[in-house]
C-alpha cells in the first residue's frame, strides 16, 4: 500500500497546476488560472494521501516485528 504513486501523482498535478495558473495569468484567462489553482490543491491532497499511506506502512512494519 505504498504511497509513492500518490505522491508522484500529487507532485505532477501541482506542477501542472502551477503551469496552468501561470498560463491563465499570462493570457488574461481567469478561468484557466483558477483551474490551475484547483489542480495545485488536488496535487497537495494527493501528496498528503501518499505520505499518510507511507506512515501507515511504517507503523504496520513496526507492529509486525
Amino acid at each position: 500500500m505504498s504511497g509513492t504513486s500518490d505522491k508522484l501523482k500529487g507532485k505532477g498535478n501541482e506542477f501542472k497546476g502551477k503551469a496552468k495558473e501561470e498560463w491563465g495569468k499570462q493570457t488574461n484567462d481567469p478561468d484557466t488560472a483558477a483551474e490551475g489553482q484547483d489542480d495545485q490543491v488536488k496535487g497537495k491532497v494527493q501528496h498528503a494521501k501518499g505520505e499518510v499511506k507511507d506512515k501507515i506502512d511504517d507503523v504496520k512494519d513496526k507492529i509486525s516485528h
